[in-house]
């Protein structure tokens, strides 16, 4: 299957794939994993998926009638911005939207059995409009053999090492119900990433609303969607596992001259499951069972 349309003009026409939800916008940077974070998307439920690309990429036939291949420059820093921004006012208000990047795979809990589509309705009853998803690094052990970074069969994660701060407004006053999250690769290598490209924190699942836009930080203009939780109980959270920092940090050339593995004594084996993320606390399952 091949992109002849770009973005901006699929959206301008109204196209009947993204006038119901959940959809999911997917940024193809690079070749790693691009059939295989497209199908975990569609197996996980999500509706229609828009694989955003600078080139056409070839798919299965299997998957055409749920994906559609647009062409956009997903190389540029911040690419997601401008394209999450004309989708969400392209959508009836409240679909429910996800963006994610190539080599990035989205677990929720109870994912291995129950679809994204329940999750988000119990969520909606619970008055949220917001999802915060917790972007934890995967990488390979073995960088002879992986010089990518991106192993999906021996894949490896840190399961200690995470921390949050609290986030402060322009008067200097921590908001409500916000935090940073910090931890994985971008923590243990933080001196080759950039201050503001330290958190781990992704508000990745959110309904549409007028006017809402996100922002180069993954953040939205209205702080209530920023936020992990409501005001009277623990809410879900999602975990995306990612493989996109291991890749940055093995092409910058600073860091790959000084990066020979990943691996440490708190390196673990990914099991592609939600329950072990749930196990280490990395997402939450609120009231949902």
């Amino acid at each position: 299957m091949s992109a002849e349309t770009g973005l901006l003009d699929f959206l301008k026409r109204g196209a009947r794939q993204i006038q119901r939800g959940p959809l999911a916008m997917i940024l193809i940077e690079d070749d790693a994993a691009v059939t295989e974070t497209i199908a975990h998307h569609l197996r996980v439920g999500f509706r229609h998926v828009l694989a955003l690309s600078p080139e056409p990429i070839t798919l299965p036939d299997d998957m055409a009638a749920r994906v559609t291949n647009l062409i956009w420059d997903t190389r540029r820093p911040a690419a997601h911005v401008e394209a999450v921004n004309a989708l969400i006012p392209a959508v009836p208000d409240g679909t429910w939207l996800y963006y994610c990047f190539n080599a990035e795979f989205l677990f929720f809990p109870f994912s291995e059995h129950r679809y994204v589509g329940e999750m988000l309705s119990f969520h909606a009853e619970e008055r949220r409009s917001a999802m915060l998803s917790y972007v934890i690094d995967l990488y390979g052990p073995d960088l002879s053999q992986c010089p990518s970074g991106v192993d999906l069969d021996q894949a490896m994660f840190d399961r200690t090492g995470y921390y949050a701060l609290g986030v402060a407004g322009p008067d200097g006053v921590h908001l409500e119900r916000q935090l940073a999250f910090h931890g994985g690769l971008r923590w243990r290598f933080e001196e080759y990433l950039p201050a503001d490209r330290r958190r781990i924190d992704r508000i990745s699942l959110f309904r549409a609303s007028e006017g809402l836009k996100i922002g180069d930080d993954h953040r939205f203009n209205d702080n209530e969607y920023n936020t992990y939780a409501c005001p009277w109980h623990h809410n879900l959270t999602a975990a995306i596992v990612s493989f996109r920092v291991a890749k940055a940090l093995l092409r910058n050339p600073d860091s790959r001259d000084a990066i020979s593995g990943f691996t440490w004594r708190n390196s673990h084996k990914f099991e592609w499951n939600a329950q072990q993320l749930m196990d280490l606390g990395l997402m939450e399952p609120g009231q949902w069972f």
